[in-house]
């Protein structure tokens, strides 16, 4: 990746973060409340649920720059040459680019759906998408990838908010899952799915069609 590359990936990435945090922190709140043990009223219901956001928004900016510089180097280095250059294999570098931004299933989900759903649009249209539409991909993508991922959103968010000492703050994801199965069933392993869809859906907008607006603006 070049210098000039990089250096817009790492802007465009620490702008998006902020842009996305400052806009989507309090439903991911409300979502967080809802997948309480102790129910969404007694975790605080409507309370309060913009504090914080300042300092997330701050925080956001080096974790999203460093991301994207991740993501971007990984595509550019393994695209360049090799088995993965080839265009069939371009959802494995997507991938292995995502995953070594973030180690969550969430962006292995995301991010290679994302560049599919662009390089569709861009062949069908017959030139390369327009900010607007790669942030509408992101919704999409991120819808989707947001949905699938719920039961374990549930279980993290179990093991975040349990007691010390339980079986629950031990961090076995499956034993939680199958606690969580057992006594509310699907409805539960999906509770919060919509605030969390269409959060990180809007999310997916914000975040994707700004990254992708300011690279190209500093490019």
């Amino acid at each position: 990746m070049e210098k000039r590359e990089f250096t817009a990936s790492l802007v465009a990435g620490g702008c998006a973060g902020m842009c996305v945090d400052l806009t989507l922190f309090p439903l991911d709140t409300i979502k967080t409340r809802l997948q309480s043990q102790q129910g969404f009223t007694k975790a605080g219901g409507f309370r309060g649920i913009y504090a914080g956001v300042p300092s997330a928004a701050i925080g956001s900016f080096p974790n999203a720059a460093a991301f994207f510089v991740t993501y971007e180097s990984t595509k550019s280095a393994l695209g360049a040459h090799g088995a993965l250059s080839a265009p069939h294999m371009a959802p494995v570098t997507h991938m292995l680019g995502a995953s070594l931004g973030e180690v969550i299933p969430f962006s292995l989900v995301q991010f290679p759906l994302w560049e599919y759903l662009k390089t569709q649009w861009s062949r069908r249209q017959g030139h390369t998408l327009y900010s607007w539409q790669a942030a509408v991909c992101g919704a999409f993508a991120g819808g989707i990838a947001a949905f699938v991922t719920t039961p374990l959103d549930v279980a993290k968010t179990r093991i975040m908010l349990a007691k010390a000492g339980t079986s629950t703050a031990s961090g076995n994801i499956p034993l939680v899952l199958l606690d969580v199965w057992k006594t509310r069933g699907l409805t539960g392993l999906f509770s919060g799915t919509i605030p969390r869809v269409t959060s990180i859906s809007l999310g997916g907008f914000i975040f994707l069609g700004a990254y992708e607006k300011v690279r190209r603006t500093l490019l």
